[in-house]
């Protein structure tokens, strides 16, 4: 059979290769804030205009010196091939299914929605200092940043809670409490 029509393994393309934290539930939307959408299509231009252009003209000079079988610019140009090819694949689904969301178009209110920024006190810890946290889309989250994924335990919990409402999720520590002390839309 041609190699053409055999797909390998690890190809990584589909939702369900791809670690828990970065799978959209069943049914869902793609939602994220217009700075990660933003981002998202940033990556797939430079892919698209940039990188895959680039590695093609270096695939293309490694097959034009003669045999493949052990030449590494073609071996590896092929396979990096491959991987810029299932990023595009990747990136494309999720910008088509993307639900943009401005939180800014919000207004201010005390409730918890996508978007918001949400300052919390650990409830049973009286020496606990505020954490704020955005509630943003799966590819956007980073908890260096203050910026959690809105399928998170935590986000879910906070989620159409109000300000001075006190919410429980699972945590990796076990059952926590925190305090809603402010939310705002920014």
């Amino acid at each position: 059979m041609n190699k053409a029509f055999v797909k390998e393994t690890g190809d990584g393309d589909d939702e369900e290769s791809l670690p828990p934290s970065l799978r959209l539930p069943p049914g869902s939307k793609n939602y994220m804030t217009p700075r990660g959408y933003q981002a998202l299509r940033v990556e797939l231009d430079e892919l698209l205009r940039v990188e895959r252009p680039r590695t093609v003209e270096t695939v293309a000079w490694a097959a034009s010196n003669g045999d493949r079988s052990e030449n590494g610019d073609y071996i590896y140009g092929k396979r990096r091939l491959r991987e810029i090819d299932r990023r595009i694949r990747f990136l494309t689904g999720r910008i088509d299914n993307a639900e943009v969301v401005d939180p800014c178009a919000r207004g201010q209110c005390d409730q918890v929605f996508f978007g918001a920024t949400v300052t919390v006190l650990d409830a049973n810890d009286d020496d606990a200092a505020e954490q704020s946290w955005q509630i943003v889309g799966i590819d956007e989250a980073d908890v260096s940043t203050g910026r959690i994924s809105w399928i998170s335990p935590l986000a879910r919990a906070l989620l159409k809670a109000r300000e001075g409402d006190v919410v429980r999720f699972m945590s990796p520590s076990g059952v926590r409490e925190v305090e809603i002390v402010a939310v705002r839309y920014e």
